[in-house]
């Protein structure tokens, strides 16, 4: 999927006003790559959560195409404002980026929509990310929120798609084994699912049902 600057298309606001706005001096897209809102010392009451909720609310679909078609900072962007207010026709959009994984960062952004979505089609999702790049112990891209998000999905919907990737001897462990020797720190499934529900649960503090 080539990138194209929304500048490109007529909606070059939409970097400004969504992505590179700033909170105590860091652009929104770092603030949500860092997950430092998520903490319990009052980033959920600064203008930084009033506004992307406001933002999610607000941004039409033509603005979070350009922000999609463009790099991984406009993505990660739009993956969370998407995904705070379950803008699910976007279902497929994020998933077919998640599965080409072309840029870094981002796809954390697209697990954590399609768990916000919450259905069996996202767990499907999922289920196929993980199908594609667990077997490559070389990459370390969004396996661990993909697994995370996946967890999560199978808690509420009484499903248990994660656990032939988790069981003995599964995937799992063995790309954690892999990536592990590429210097990359193990990742335990339960703080996956942590990571996945807190984001979550910022989200459904904050929004409507």
């Amino acid at each position: 999927m080539p990138s194209q600057h929304p500048e490109e298309i007529g909606y070059g606001h939409v970097i400004e006003s969504y992505v590179t706005r700033t909170y105590s001096g860091l652009p929104r897209y770092l603030v949500l790559n860092s997950g430092r809102f998520l903490g319990p010392r009052g980033w959920h009451t600064t203008r930084f959560t009033r506004h992307l909720i406001a933002d999610a609310a607000a941004i039409n679909d033509e603005e979070l195409e350009a922000l999609l078609g463009y790099e991984w900072r406009s993505r990660l962007t739009a993956g969370w404002l998407i995904g705070v207010d379950r803008r699910e026709r976007f279902r497929e959009r994020i998933g077919d980026l998640l599965l080409t994984s072309e840029s870094c960062f981002s796809g954390g952004a697209y697990c954590f929509a399609l768990a916000r979505f919450g259905t069996h089609a996202d767990a499907e999702i999922l289920t196929a990310y993980l199908d594609r790049y667990l077997p490559r112990t070389d990459l370390h891209y969004d396996q661990p929120a993909a697994l995370g998000a996946l967890l999560r999905l199978d808690a509420l919907l009484g499903t248990h798609h994660a656990d032939r990737f988790t069981g003995p001897d599964g995937l799992w462990d063995e790309w954690v084994t892999g990536v592990g020797r590429l210097g990359y720190p193990s990742h335990i499934p339960a703080e996956q699912r942590r990571w996945a529900d807190l984001r979550c649960e910022f989200a459904n503090g904050w929004t409507r049902p």
